[in-house]
């Protein structure tokens, strides 16, 4: 075959080659505008991790109120927790609220989502914080500064979270990977032997 015409034919098949799935869904790490998070406007797109309902870290109950909250993380970190079982830098789970209705449509019981988001919370991993993880809440889309490090969240996700101060104890597609990996905080162990 002649080299101009096997160049050509090359030349041609990689103009009409299509452009890879991962560089054309790929998510951005996380952006900052004067220091502040943006949050992700495509996040419902990402990986989706459970759904958590009236769910509170204190005794005290909030009668005659109900809320959903949907957890999602950003697809490259959720491969890399698949491969290692832990988090790497650049890792956004973003916490979406929900409030609860019970009259709507043919619902004769239960309970589902409103369409309203009453707010979100991003916890994201950047080495460039202290302790290497920061927590952002959003009451609207304007980008969010960072919550204080003296905030109880921090403190809680520290002594109580499964894996790398996440609560993958409440993401159930991610529990056997944690377990599978080994990567289980020592905290989360214990509690779990004081439990059972």
């Amino acid at each position: 075959m002649n080299t101009a015409l096997a160049f050509a034919a090359c030349a041609a098949i990689a103009q009409s080659s299509p452009t890879p799935p991962a560089a054309a869904t790929a998510t951005p790490l996380p952006t900052y505008v004067d220091g502040k998070l943006r949050l992700p406007a495509d996040y419902r797109e990402w990986v989706y991790l459970s759904t958590g309902m009236d769910m509170s870290y204190s005794r005290v109950a909030m009668p005659g109120h109900h809320m959903f909250d949907n957890v999602f993380v950003n697809p490259q970190a959720y491969r890399v927790f698949k491969e290692t079982g832990t988090w790497p830098d650049g890792t956004m789970l973003v916490l979406e609220t929900r409030g609860a209705r019970d009259k709507g449509s043919i619902n004769q019981r239960g309970l589902f989502q409103d369409t309203d988001v009453m707010g979100h919370e991003v916890h994201v991993k950047d080495a460039r914080f202290e302790g290497g993880w920061a927590f952002f809440g959003f009451d609207d889309d304007q980008p969010a500064k960072e919550i204080a490090h003296t905030v109880d969240c921090y403190a809680c996700h520290r002594a109580h979270a499964a894996v790398d101060t996440t609560f993958v104890q409440f993401y159930p597609t991610l529990l056997a990977i944690a377990k599978a990996k080994n990567t289980f905080s020592s905290a989360y162990l214990d509690e779990q032997k004081k439990a059972n």
